[in-house]
C-alpha cells in the first residue's frame, strides 16, 4: 500500500511539471563557471594619499581573495579628470595609475574608456590642443594599449565587447551613446557570435539603469525623475532593436553613476556596478560605499554579481 501511494505521488510530481531536490542539484551541478573577474570602475585616482591608497587597496583585495579570478576589468575613469585638465596634469593622472597598476598588480587587465578619461574637451581656448593627436580619446588609447576605443575578447563560451559609450556632443559636454562607425561595428560582432555562445556588452556608462535616474537624489519641480542624456545611452531604444536579433547577449555591466543596479529587460541583465571611489574619495555616495564587483559567469549563459566593500581608506 505504501510503495503504490508513494508512486502516485511521485508520477504526480512529474505530471504536473514538479522539480524534485535532487534533480534541481543536478541541474546545479552542470552549471559550472566559465570565468570570473573583478569588474573596478570609476576609479579616479589622482595624486593624494587618500585615492593613491584607496586605489592600491581595492587591487590587493582582489588579489587576496581566496577563490581567485582571472582577470580585470577596468570599466573607465580610470583617473580623476582629463576633460578640463590641462596637458600636464592629465600626463600625472596617467602616469600615476598606470604605476599604481605596475606595482601593486598582477592581473591581466581589460580597459573601458571611461568620460573623464577623455583629454581635452571641456578645456576653455582649446585652440591648441584640439589640434594635438592626443586630444580626445587617442591618450586613453595609448597610454593604456588598448586595441582600439571599442574591441572585443572571448573567454570560454563568453564573448565581451567592450564599447566606447561616450560621445562629444557638439552643444557641450558629452552624450551616452555609439557613434555610428561603432555601432555598424557592433553588428557585425554580434553576428559572429555562434548561436550556442554568450554575450557580455561593458560600457561606461549605462546602456539601460535605474539608477541614472537617481544620481541627482532628487525629483523634478513637477514630480518627474529625470535621466540626463550623459547618465544613460540615448540610443537605448536602437540598440534594443537590435539585440532583439541576438539572443547570445545576457548581460551588460557599466559603471559611471557610482550607484549599483540589477536591471532585467527583456532577457537582458543590466548591472551597474558602483564606484571603487564611492563619492569621489570623499566616503560613501549616498549610501554606497566604495567597492568593487566580482563577476561569474556560467555555463548556461547566466552570471553572478558579489559587491565587496574592500575596506575604509
Amino acid at each position: 500500500m505504501f510503495r503504490r501511494k508513494f508512486i502516485q505521488q511521485s508520477s504526480l510530481c512529474l505530471a504536473s511539471g514538479l522539480i524534485l531536490p535532487q534533480t534541481i542539484d543536478l541541474r546545479e551541478k552542470r552549471k559550472k563557471t566559465v570565468v570570473r573577474f573583478a569588474h573596478l570602475t570609476d576609479i579616479h585616482v589622482q595624486p593624494g594619499a587618500i585615492p593613491e591608497k584607496g586605489m592600491a587597496q581595492a587591487l590587493h583585495h582582489v588579489q587576496q581573495l581566496k577563490r581567485k579570478v582571472d582577470f580585470i576589468i577596468n570599466g573607465g575613469d580610470a583617473i580623476m579628470d582629463a576633460l578640463e585638465r590641462d596637458k600636464q596634469q592629465t600626463q600625472t593622472q596617467f602616469e600615476l595609475f598606470k604605476t599604481i597598476l605596475k606595482n601593486e598588480n598582477g592581473l591581466p587587465v581589460y580597459h573601458c574608456i571611461g568620460n573623464h578619461d577623455t583629454w581635452g574637451w571641456f578645456i576653455k581656448n582649446k585652440a591648441a590642443e584640439d589640434q594635438d593627436r592626443l586630444y580626445g580619446k587617442t591618450w586613453v588609447v595609448e597610454s593604456f594599449n588598448m586595441p582600439g576605443r571599442y574591441y572585443r575578447f572571448t573567454k570560454g563560451f563568453w564573448h565581451f565587447i567592450v564599447l566606447d559609450s561616450t560621445q562629444l556632443n557638439p552643444e557641450g559636454g558629452y552624450i551616452g551613446k555609439l557613434d555610428e562607425s561603432q555601432y555598424e561595428w557592433l553588428e557585425q560582432e554580434l553576428k559572429r557570435v555562434p548561436k550556442n555562445e554568450f554575450v557580455c556588452l561593458v560600457s561606461h556608462i549605462p546602456i539601460l539603469s535605474i539608477c541614472a535616474g537617481l544620481f541627482f537624489n532628487k525629483t523634478e519641480a513637477n514630480g518627474d525623475l529625470k535621466i540626463q542624456r550623459n547618465l544613460m545611452h540615448t540610443d537605448y531604444l536602437r540598440l534594443e532593436k537590435l539585440f532583439t536579433g541576438y539572443p547570445q547577449i545576457k548581460t551588460t555591466i557599466s559603471g559611471h553613476i557610482h550607484l549599483q543596479d540589477d536591471l532585467t529587460y527583456r532577457n537582458i541583465r543590466y548591472l551597474c556596478n558602483g564606484a571603487v571611489s564611492g563619492n569621489w574619495w570623499k566616503g560613501a555616495f549616498h549610501n554606497f560605499e566604495p567597492a568593487y564587483s566580482i563577476m561569474e559567469f556560467y555555463t548556461d549563459g547566466t552570471c553572478h554579481r558579489e559587491r565587496i566593500e574592500y575596506g575604509k581608506v
